[in-house]
Parts: structure tokens; C-alpha cells; sequence
């Protein structure tokens, strides 16, 4: 195993104490980014802090494993080995300091990897290629490791936008509460796909209700599961919509319930949706807008799963791809990927919104926050 050092922005080699919290960063590396970046959030004050960086080749997406002590990332490249399409690379991370160890990288067998999780097990790794249009289980060894896949799922058809939905474009995978089901937004086939998950081999497996249809033209995106694990949220990249679905957990089925607006009433300029996250407590849902440059706060209720009242917050920045609620339920970081900046907010529970702290990072290209309490 080879060591990527982490190199400490402030000159020191001071621990990261229980007050402050890990901050893991994916980007772009063509316009000046050496790769996964890393941060301590000040709990107190919110202020993001960069101490580290560990080189690596557009690590676009990240997921890092429960314990805290494996970090994932793909490789946003157009040729690994002499094959066409990206990577996923396996980092070790080391707890006193949170600087990454590099462990392996394998071929992402598809291009443009663009999203990780892992099973709750720790033991498989999923992966998803968007141009690829393919699904890649990956098993893991007791370092980490990636071995070669366990399974590979292609998907086929196409959606009715001939430029964004010529053929399958899965953007992410998320299995649900009960490890039992893996679901796949696929942006161009308008669908949210359904698989068993054979936990004992590593296999995808037909379900019964193989997907959930989404809005023709929506362009299904990333996907959350409420705490409660009877709802479930995907949010729609092409027609800036979020959409509510009741679950069955005994049948893997989603069933449509409510499709919201993510951008205000009466909007009218180009926006793309990207990101989405629930609070921890399940009562708010966040979503992000490229082009509006904002988060959208709506109220969940906790008996139907229908989004309420929503609210507007500016990101103060420029195409917020990505974003993180912090395990405290304190802070969200949004990452403002074309101003190259981190800016954090504090969660307002009871408004149901999020209130700027004044506080932001620079950082080139940030699309992709982890954050490790």
C-alpha cells in the first residue's frame, strides 16, 4: 500500500479534535485542482477549514464507508488501462490525522463513473457509469480493496430529449434501509430501476416491480430514502422537479405520490437540478439548482411523505452540484463547483430553511462533499 500524503494547508501536523469535523471534497481536476481535498469544520463556528489534499484524477464522486474508515472515489476519466472509460479508486483513511492512504484502483468497466455507495455490510461497492449506461458491483476486501466486479448490469432504451436521453444514462445507485433493494435513477431512460440485492454473491437481481416510472423528460438524478424507510425522494436533473413515492419495503415498489417544483413559481430561466438530501431528522429535504444557484428547503410530512412550504436560499455561488448536511443536523456545505467556493449554512429546523453563517472555502472545482462527524 502506498501513502498519498495529505498535505496540511497551515504548516502544522495538529490532530483533528472531537470539536472539529472531517470535510472530504471531490472535483475537477482540469482547471487546477490536485484532487480529493480535505477540510475541518470548526462545530462552533461553521468555518471550513482546508488542511490536506490527496492527488487524484477528477474524483467527481465520493462515499465513504460506515466506520469511517474507508474512502471511495471514481475516476471522471476517458481511458483507465488502455480501456476506454473511468476508474474507482480505494483509500485508506487514517484516523488521527484524516489523511487518505492510497489501497488500489480498478477499471470502472464503463465512462463517465459518476456515483458510489456502499451496502450496509461494508463488503460491496456499487458503481454507476453514465455514458456507460451500466450498473458494477464491486466486491471489497478486509483492507478495502476493490476486487473485480461481482456483477454488471446494462441498461437499454432511451428517453424522449434526443440530447440527453439518446440512450441509458444511470446517475445513481442507493439501496434502501433494509439492504434488501438497490435503486437506480436513470436519467435517460426516465425510470427509477429496481433490483434484489443478492447480498451472499454480490448479484443484482430482477425484482417483481423492475422500475418506477418517473415524468417523460424528467431525467431522474439522485435519490434519498426518508429515516422512517416508507418514503423516498428522487430528484429530476431535466425538469427541475423533486418527486415524492411511497414505499414498500417488502416488495421493493415505489408508488408516485406528489412532483414538486425545486425552482420558484413563474422561473423561467435555464436551471438543471443536481443534488438531494434529507436533514436527519426527516424533516426537511434539500435540493440543489444549477442556474437558479439555489438550494430548495421544503417541510416533510412525516405521515403522508408529501413536501409542504418551500424556501429559496441563494448559494452565493455558482452552480451548486453538490452539497452536505453535516451528522449534527447544525450545517449544510454546498459546493459551488463554477466559483470554486464551499459556503457553509446553518439548518433552521423550525423556519424549515437555512440561514448563511458567512462563512466560505475556496476550493477549485468542488462538486462532491463528504463529511465525517
Amino acid at each position: 500500500m502506498s501513502r498519498v500524503p495529505a498535505v496540511r494547508a497551515d504548516g502544522t501536523n495538529r490532530p483533528v479534535t472531537a470539536k472539529n469535523t472531517l470535510v472530504y471534497v471531490g472535483t475537477y481536476t482540469g482547471g487546477g485542482s490536485e484532487g480529493i481535498y480535505i477540510g475541518r469544520l470548526d462545530m462552533a463556528t461553521g468555518a471550513l477549514e482546508l488542511i490536506g489534499v490527496a492527488a487524484a484524477e477528477n474524483p467527481s464522486y465520493l462515499a465513504i464507508d460506515a466506520d469511517r474508515l474507508r474512502l471511495y472515489a471514481v475516476n471522471e476519466v476517458s481511458e483507465y488501462g488502455g480501456r476506454p472509460g473511468g476508474s474507482v479508486s480505494a483509500y485508506a483513511i487514517q484516523p488521527s490525522s484524516g489523511e487518505l492512504a492510497f489501497i488500489n484502483r480498478e477499471f470502472s468497466h464503463g465512462k463517465a463513473p459518476c456515483y458510489l455507495s456502499l451496502d450496509q455490510t461494508g463488503h460491496y461497492l456499487f458503481a454507476v457509469n453514465y455514458l456507460g449506461g451500466n450498473v458494477v458491483v464491486f466486491p471489497l476486501q478486509r483492507d478495502g480493496a476493490l476486487m473485480e466486479p461481482s456483477d454488471i448490469i446494462a441498461h437499454t432504451g432511451s428517453g424522449p430529449d434526443p440530447r440527453r436521453q439518446d440512450g441509458p444514462h444511470p446517475h445513481a445507485i442507493v439501496l434502501d434501509p433494509a439492504n434488501r433493494h438497490a435503486f437506480v435513477p436513470d436519467l435517460g431512460l426516465d425510470r427509477v430501476m429496481v433490483y434484489r440485492f443478492g447480498r451472499d454473491r454480490g448479484r443484482l437481481l430482477p425484482n417483481e416491480r423492475p422500475w418506477a416510472e418517473a415524468m417523460p423528460g424528467s431525467g431522474p438524478r439522485h435519490m434519498v430514502f426518508h429515516p422512517n424507510g416508507t418514503h423516498a425522494y428522487v430528484i429530476n436533473e431535466l425538469n427541475s422537479t423533486v418527486t415524492a413515492y411511497e414505499y414498500d419495503p417488502e416488495q421493493g415498489a415505489l408508488s408516485l405520490r406528489q412532483t414538486v417544483a425545486t425552482v420558484p413559481e413563474g422561473y423561467q430561466s435555464a436551471n438543471i437540478a443536481a443534488d438531494i438530501h434529507l436533514t436527519p431528522s426527516g424533516n426537511i429535504l434539500l435540493a440543489s439548482n444549477r442556474g437558479h444557484n439555489s438550494i430548495a428547503c421544503y417541510a416533510v410530512d412525516r405521515e403522508t411523505g408529501e413536501l409542504l412550504s418551500a424556501n429559496f436560499v441563494h448559494t452565493q455561488g455558482k452552480t451548486p452540484r453538490g452539497f452536505a448536511v453535516d451528522p449534527t443536523s447544525t450545517y449544510v456545505l454546498v459546493a459551488n463547483q463554477d466559483s470554486h467556493t464551499i459556503v457553509t449554512f446553518v439548518i433552521d429546523e423550525a423556519g424549515g430553511t437555512l440561514v448563511p453563517t458567512r462563512k466560505t472555502a475556496r476550493i477549485p472545482s468542488p462538486v462532491c462533499l463528504k463529511v465525517v462527524g
